[in-house]
């Protein structure tokens, strides 16, 4: 009989609603079943693409005699970390505190009734390897644990809870002077760990570092600096071209396993791919290479075809595995590659992507990754390159129809609040950089729905699959979806769009400033109650919450001329600076608010209509710009915010404005990209 998991959204959990373990999700019936039996709960946090998640459930949790043993000890609940984010940073903390060692995914954890951690791990196989435990065994240990030594577990929840309450951050005595100082270290930090061989910060595994790659490319448009410059470029180059990019479909798996970005942990995830996008677009506009522009409208393409519902929303992760096996959708024998295509499209293809050198992966497949350059390819062939770029591309498109004919991984269709925020800021300022209407119509169809399906009452929802939304919002939705707001206003000004982006504001600042300290809570004041609330600093996977709050609100008050946001803005600046200067490479979100505050953000502000319209949009939208924001309105808009309510001409005309100046308006195009581009326009 199928579990309690059986009425939930998340799909990670509903593939274990047929597990012998009798699994409650989080919430008050498991606590309350803890409490009345003196049971610790035994909480497992993992997520459907998670390829150990999967090993450990197949191991353990459809194993009987393992579900027996659980079921008699514990309390048992499952959890979805896509889904609970709150509990997902609270108990890999404890994790860390409670083993010295970083954590992972799957997370296990054993907590007493009152929700606190006295053991914790990450993965555990069902038998002793690995340096390991059995899992059954150490479930045994545990219990006894508990039932023998309560004084100690009580003595060490304690000492937890107090090393929690000190992370807190108190109000500044005095408000620190900002200064561009931590820019600079976070710029030394990227270039210290830069590798210079293969590009990326430090060695395996590889993550990619959207937003200190930002952070590196707004410093070189700041300040001129080359090597700034070069960090991003080859970085990007080497992404591209290696196994960690979909080299047929279009898109970027979360990390890979080795310092030379070959191969990767499969799954792909919709939070890396959106900050990614945006990166690879605002890096045209910085170089105009076209492998960046070729990424992104690849990766665009990935989006709309195999990750938007048909109701709008962008579906969450695509599993590493597929058939038990990891990578086994993406990578190819030598025969079947053959076998696809022709002679000389094979000529080609295969040193291109590596088929002519051994195998890659486990040792008989091959993963691809762009192996040679088309150049060599053909200089080696004797072939003009314009011809081997048609013949790959035709071989490119023969293996995608047939690797589409595979056994697909699994798709979480659930779709989250954050997560579809980061998307539809990326398809928005891709779709601005390269004229593309369908990919800014597609991040506002998710747009749409999330404030058709996840706005209730005047408070977002954080997830919603097959018709259902639910669970209280985190602050990484309303700054996320505020900032993605602001991208499809430069897209393509809607007063609808900039009255949302002010609700969501409103919001932030009623529910999760922290009105004393200065900054914002992950969780709302109506938060159900944990034991730990934090307000995030550092940038992790995804971008700091506080980061893209302050960054948002600042450019929300440039458009709106509401001074509380701004306010709001500097507060969380002035909380965090000392954390910021401390660990500057850890900050970098924070760090792109804090230089827009020192060098307030131009708000371009564009009248016109029709065609001219659209091409002093698209101009603008084509240069890196990245302390600008451009605001093309029609001219029959009507009843704007008085900042943007400039006077409607015979012609186009621009306002320039920083901070609260804005300057006499500009009629041509060209004299307006000298000004905000003096010389390189």
């Amino acid at each position: 009989m199928p579990n309690r998991l059986a009425q939930e959204t998340s799909p990670y959990l509903l593939q274990h609603a047929d597990n012998p373990v009798d699994w409650y999700p989080w919430g008050e019936e498991a606590l309350t079943r803890a409490r009345a039996e003196d049971k610790p709960l035994l909480v497992s946090i993992g997520y459907s693409a998670c390829h150990w998640c999967h090993v450990m459930a197949h191991e353990s949790f459809e194993d009987p005699e393992v579900a027996a043993v659980m079921n008699r000890l514990f309390v048992n609940v499952k959890v979805d970390r896509e889904e609970r984010p709150d509990l997902d940073r609270i108990y890999q903390l404890a994790q860390q505190m409670l083993s010295g060692r970083t954590g992972g995914w799957p997370l296990t954890v054993f907590l007493t009734p009152e929700q606190v951690p006295f053991y914790a791990g990450t993965y555990f196989p069902k038998e002793p390897r690995f340096g390991l435990p059995g899992f059954p065994q150490l479930l045994e240990r545990i219990a006894a644990i508990w039932r023998e030594q309560k004084g100690d577990v009580a003595r060490q929840s304690e000492a937890l809870l107090g090393a929690l309450a000190r992370m807190r951050l108190e109000a500044p005595a005095e408000p620190a002077e900002l200064s561009p100082e931590p820019l600079e270290g976070a710029l030394a930090s990227a270039k210290s760990i830069f590798d210079p061989r293969n590009g990326g910060f430090g060695g395996a595994p590889k993550f990619p570092h959207p937003s200190e790659l930002q952070l590196c490319l707004r410093r070189y448009a700041a300040t001129g600096d080359e090597e700034a410059l070069h960090l991003v470029r080859y970085t990007l180059e080497r992404m591209a071209q290696g196994g960690i990019y979909d080299q047929l479909g279009g898109g970027f798996c979360r990390y890979a396993v080795d310092a030379e970005w070959t191969i990767p942990h499969f799954e792909k995830m919709l939070y890396d791919n959106g900050p990614l996008l945006a990166l690879y677009a605002e890096a045209w506009c910085a170089t105009r290479d076209p492998l960046f522009a070729r990424v992104a409208h690849e990766t665009a393409a990935w989006v709309m075809r195999e990750m938007q519902a048909p109701e709008g929303g962008y579906y969450s992760s695509l599993d590493a595995d597929s058939e038990h096996e990891e990578g086994k959708f993406y990578v190819w024998s030598r025969a079947e590659f053959a076998a696809l295509l022709e002679q000389d499209e094979h000529a080609v293809a295969a040193p291109y992507l590596g088929l002519d050198a051994a195998a890659n992966f486990e040792g008989r497949h091959w993963h691809l990754r762009v192996a040679r350059s088309l150049d060599e390819v053909a200089a080696r062939l004797g072939r003009p390159t314009a011809e081997c770029e048609r013949l790959l591309d035709s071989a490119r498109a023969k293996l995608l129809r047939a690797r589409a004919a595979r056994v697909r991984p699994g798709r979480d269709e659930k779709i989250l609040a954050s997560w579809n925020a980061l998307m539809i800021r990326g398809m928005a300022r891709a779709g601005s950089v390269f004229a593309r209407p369908d990919w800014v119509a597609s991040a506002r169809g998710a747009f749409d729905f999330i404030r058709a399906r996840l706005w209730r009452g005047g408070r977002l929802l954080a997830t919603a699959r097959d018709g259902r939304a639910h669970l209280n919002a985190y602050l990484d939705d309303y700054a996320y979806l505020l900032a993605a707001a602001l991208a499809l206003l430069e897209a393509g000004f809607e007063r609808g769009t900039l009255a949302f982006a002010e609700e969501l504001a409103r919001v932030l600042l009623d529910q999760f400033e922290d009105r004393e300290a200065g900054g914002f809570f992950f969780t709302s004041h109506d938060h159900e109650r944990l034991i730990h609330r934090d307000k995030p600093v550092h940038d992790n996977a995804t971008p700091s919450g506080n980061g893209v709050a302050a960054w948002a609100l600042n450019r929300l008050a440039c458009l709106t001329g509401e001074a509380r946001y701004a306010a709001a803005a500097q507060r969380t600046l002035d909380a965090f600076y000392p954390a910021t200067a401390a660990n500057p490479g850890a900050c970098s979100s924070l760090l792109m608010a804090l230089e827009e505050n020192l060098a307030p953000a131009r708000t371009v502000i564009v009248r016109a209509g029709g065609t001219e319209l659209t091409r002093w949009r698209d101009a603008l939208a084509q240069r890196y710009l990245p302390q600008a924001m451009v605001i093309a309105i029609d001219r029959d808009e009507q009843d704007l915010p008085e900042v943007l309510a400039k006077p409607v001409t015979s012609g186009a005309a621009a306002w320039v404005c920083e901070g609260a100046t804005c300057y006499p308006p500009i009629a041509e195009l060209d004299e307006l990209l000298a000004r905000l581009l003096p010389g390189r326009n």
